[in-house]
């Protein structure tokens, strides 16, 4: 059983699952992982017709803290300021700092078949004195939130700390101020000047009350807040914040002991790697989620989320040579095992169900059956062909299809085409970045070993008599061929290389064949095979 079916068979009741993002600064892709999984989620508690909420909130009265993501001349002023009043430092397009990032992430969901039932901010929500009753809550048992620290985190609060935050009514600082002293409707405020080593409190020194706005809970408390506000009752959460001891922890714990409610349902979910490193969004590191969708397709993207379990990491780095080819190949390979065919490897467990949750919308079984079977083109295949002048991809496509692309082919087709060109422009490593020399033979082929040349040769004549079509067809020509003969792959592929771009690596070399005419191609190995005087007339005609 596919893990989200798990966590919706052992649930009874209604559901409300929830997630919230703190817009500190560009969103990475790893952020995305909260989202998907939740996505899936309510799929599953659907499908058993558990009736469910999903909500994505905005935790944007934080304080800002990303002095890296500030203009120069707004540090002193916006450092400690709650996000959602700090201006939109990349112009007018939104209301705040907070807006700017938090749409921009935002706007990807739908695209990825990702529909909250509700999006919420809490600086639309503070205001309205809905969380006064919490805020009031814990004042009135401070001593028991300081325990809490203490008892689940080993982290001791001075006497008379309360645990609000309160916005300065001088500077408009949240992140430098420090409440004391509450009396059952006001706190004495202080904004301290070195409160906090990234922004300076303005010193002011009275009392406000402490509500309808004027001041926020701290996350943890703000965190168990919503699942009371909201009636939350599954809410996952990254590996860092559910550590032993961490965030969660006194979450749940502020959840029992202060607002009276059990906490709701976790499911710790691991970090998207890139290069071996967590990604961080208040230091603006790791891919942009808003430029990942302009490579990565819905399909595939929610793939990479989905095929290990919320537990393992994910190492993805969309520089690396060939990891957005290799995602995409996966996809194909997943969708071609669902229609009956062979899969190489090792098949994810319940691949029928995985690939309905990879889809776009929630399809049934009928519709997922149509989906498996489409045809689609290998994405380093279009990658070479976008790069050949002259070449009709379409048409290619077709004929390597064998047949005429439906209109969902045809869709599939523009949608991966604008993505290999996106990842040319954007990832792709030098070598899959080709320059066939179509009008001689590269001077670097003049390296070429015998034993590269009899290849060669054996490939021009099993090439001429099977007439392969498409990358897969190539591929396992060339391993044949190269095996027949005794040669090790590094070496077969090396001289395909040479032969044709003029340099001893390059992109896969089946597809790099699948992409050029086949006369071209029988006409070059013939010639880089030294049969000058069989190959000349052939090698001339192809390539005039």
């Amino acid at each position: 059983m596919y893990w989200a079916d798990e966590l919706a068979a052992s649930v009874e009741g209604p559901q409300v699952v929830n997630d919230s993002k703190t817009p500190s600064g560009t969103v990475h892709v790893g952020s995305l992982r909260g989202p998907v999984i939740l996505d899936v989620i309510a799929r599953a508690l659907r499908d058993r017709g558990v009736p469910t909420t999903l909500l994505y909130g905005v935790d944007d009265m934080d304080p800002m803290d990303a002095q890296a993501l500030l203009t120069p001349d707004a540090v002193d002023h916006e450092m400690g300021r709650p996000l959602a009043h700090v201006p939109d430092q990349t112009g007018d397009c939104h209301a705040s700092y907070a807006r700017h990032h938090a749409q921009t992430f935002i706007d990807i969901f739908a695209g990825l078949g990702i529909h909250p039932d509700r999006y919420y901010w809490m600086s639309d929500i503070y205001p309205t004195g809905a969380m006064d009753p919490f805020i009031r809550a814990a004042l009135e048992r401070a001593q028991v939130v300081r325990d809490v620290y203490l008892r689940v985190s080993k982290v001791e609060r001075p006497a008379g700390w309360l645990p609000v935050q309160a916005v300065c009514p001088s500077c408009g600082k949240v992140g430098t101020t420090i409440a004391l002293d509450w009396d059952g409707e006001t706190v004495r405020v202080e904004c301290r000047p070195d409160y906090v080593t990234w922004a300076r409190g303005c010193g002011f020194d009275g009392r406000i009350s402490p509500f309808g706005g004027a001041a926020k809970l701290y996350w943890n408390l703000e965190w168990a807040a919503q699942w009371s506000l909201f009636g939350v009752t599954i809410e996952p959460c990254g590996k860092d914040l559910a550590t032993a001891g961490g965030s969660r922890d006194r979450a749940d714990a502020i959840a029992r002991e202060v607002f009276d409610r059990a906490p709701p349902r976790n499911l710790p979910y691991e970090f998207l790697n890139i290069g071996g490193r967590k990604m961080s969004t208040s230091k603006g590191r790791g891919a942009a989620a808003h430029r990942i969708v302009e490579v990565l397709p819905p399909e595939p993207l929610r793939l990479l989320f989905l095929r290990p379990r919320p537990n393992q990491a994910i190492e993805f780095d969309p520089e690396g040579t060939d990891a957005i080819p290799r995602l995409f190949d996966e996809l194909d390979r997943l969708a071609a095992a669902v229609a009956g065919k062979p899969y190489r490897g090792e098949l994810p467990p319940d691949p029928e169900r995985l690939l309905a949750f990879v889809q776009l919308d929630p399809a049934p079984p009928e519709r997922l059956a149509e989906a498996a079977a489409t045809y689609r083109p290998a994405f380093a295949h279009l990658a070479l062909l976008a790069q050949i002048p002259g070449v009709d991809i379409a048409a290619r496509v077709a004929d390597e299809k064998g047949a005429p692309l439906a209109a969902a082919e045809e869709g599939t087709l523009a949608e991966r085409l604008a993505a290999a060109r996106a990842w040319l422009d954007a990832y792709a490593p030098a070598s899959a970045v080709v320059r066939v020399h179509r009008d001689a033979l590269p001077p670097e082929a003049a390296a070429l070993g015998e034993d590269q040349r009899l290849f060669l040769g054996a490939l021009a004549l099993a090439a001429g008599e099977e007439d392969p079509h498409g990358g897969d067809a190539w591929q396992g020509l060339l391993f044949r061929v190269a095996g027949e003969a005794a040669l090790p792959a590094g070496r077969a592929f090396g001289a395909v290389y040479l032969a044709f771009l003029g340099r001893p690596n390059g992109p896969r070399a089946g597809w790099l064949l699948a992409s050029l005419e086949p006369g071209f191609v029988v006409g070059r190995l013939r010639l880089a095979a030294g049969w000058h005087d069989r190959a000349r007339g052939a090698g001339q005609e192809a390539e005039a």
